[in-house]
């Protein structure tokens, strides 16, 4: 089967085998059968390697068990049609759904093909199991402009982040017509993942931004522990999980009944790029640690009694009858009671990207929600902890995105296809 007459998401488009391998391997898809037959067989070989599949009715890599490593990349979408936009969204179905299972981005795999062109994957993880793989598209709200007659189509959720109040955004670090959320366990796998999409996407998609994550700062499972942000505490104890089916479905996933009807199965990522100063908040008394979190250190309990998953109780009172957790601090203003029952998916991760001129380190937290509606969720929450949190003193937000991601993918019909339906 060649890439003409293969179904949507079979193969690599002609435009997308130039922009892995070359003008020699035109005309050298894959056929969809043969490369199904191929992934069963990957998929019983890698053993305990963990996958996910990359098809299905929601997206993976939003309510998937939280990876350990991100790459996170943003992209602006060069001078070209719809049906060309929409032919890049199939290429990187083809791509995504090869990598998710262990395969090589292309047909060939890495060490194939012609001799003479370059090979059509980049080969850095070739020998290394999926490790839990999942590739997220999004589209961003400068997708729905006049370029590709998408405007009508735009969600009303979709909007432009307001200003919050303390933001310090990066030009560099903002936006993007689409997005593409690499997890796994293993770095060299997400970075594999980023790398040959973004080849794939060779004169039709450049990056515009991208980030490096490591080391989760939610859990997205009952499974997995909390783990920790750089700040040394325990992080998203409260964020929702993917056992809780009737949360997440009120909570991340857009409605049949939510308009428009194409983001049905899907949901809605913001992601904040924050930077903390860490140095200050290392010189910070333990006291005041816990009284800003609102949280012990060590066992991530809230402070007014109890142990990690106790519910905290705002209202009970200390020595003088203050609070014993502080009003202003980041669990109370971050918590559903304070947010008229507001709750997102938290998927958040920490960087470090080297230090600043003055010998700092520019680390911090890139956090990532999915909610299904961002004016009624993440918008809120975020205006009442920059007008109030604490923490704000040690946290400056440097970047900034939101994205629609629609449902998930079917076989023969790529990535998106319903907003083009």
């Amino acid at each position: 089967m060649t890439d003409e007459s293969a179904p949507a998401g079979s193969g690599l488009s002609r435009r997308g085998l130039l922009g892995l391998a070359g003008a020699g391997v035109v005309g050298a898809g894959i056929g969809f059968a043969a490369d199904r037959a191929v992934q069963n067989a990957t998929s019983v070989a890698s053993g305990a390697a963990a996958s996910y599949p990359f098809f299905g009715e929601h997206q993976a890599g939003i309510v998937t068990p939280a990876q350990d490593r991100l790459h996170f990349a943003a992209f602006d979408v060069s001078d070209i049609s719809v049906a060309e936009l929409q032919e890049l969204l199939s290429d990187w179905t083809y791509a995504a759904n090869r990598m998710a299972s262990g395969q090589g981005a292309g047909g060939f795999g890495a060490v194939d093909g012609p001799y003479d062109s370059p090979p059509d994957d980049t080969g850095e993880a070739l020998d290394l199991p999926p490790a839990g793989l999942t590739i997220t598209f999004g589209f961003g709200p400068s997708l729905f402009d006049e370029r590709f007659g998408l405007a009508a189509k735009r969600p009303a959720a979709l909007i432009d982040l307001p200003h919050f109040p303390g933001d310090m955004l990066d030009a560099a670090y903002v936006g993007g017509d689409l997005c593409i959320q690499a997890c796994s366990d293993d770095p060299q796998v997400a970075v594999h993942a980023i790398r040959n999409l973004s080849r794939i996407a060779f004169g039709r998609a450049s990056l515009r931004w991208s980030q490096l994550g490591f080391g989760r700062t939610s859990s997205t499972s009952r499974a997995q522990a909390t783990p920790r942000n750089l700040f040394g505490f325990k992080d998203g104890t409260a964020n929702l999980k993917s056992e809780d089916t009737a949360a997440v479905d009120e909570s991340v996933w857009v409605a049949a009944s939510d308009e428009p009807a194409w983001m049905a199965g899907g949901s809605y990522l913001v992601s904040r790029k924050i930077r903390m100063t860490i140095e200050t908040w290392d010189r910070t008394s333990l006291r005041e640690q816990e009284t800003l979190v609102g949280r012990t250190k060590g066992e991530g309990a809230p402070l007014s009694g109890g142990t990690e998953f106790t519910e905290p109780d705002f209202t009970k009172a200390g020595r003088g009858d203050a609070p014993l957790i502080d009003p202003n601090s980041h669990v109370r203003l971050a918590h559903p009671t304070e947010n008229n029952g507001a709750a997102m998916l938290r998927r958040g991760y920490n960087f470090v990207d080297g230090n600043d001129e003055l010998g700092r380190l520019n680390a911090g937290l890139f956090f990532i929600s999915f909610q299904r509606d961002p004016r009624e969720q993440f918008v809120p929450v975020q205006l009442n902890l920059a007008r109030n949190d604490g923490l704000n003193e040690y946290l400056r937000h440097v970047g900034s995105g939101i994205f629609a991601v629609p449902p998930g993918a079917k076989e023969g019909r790529p990535i998106g296809a319903t907003l083009f339906g």
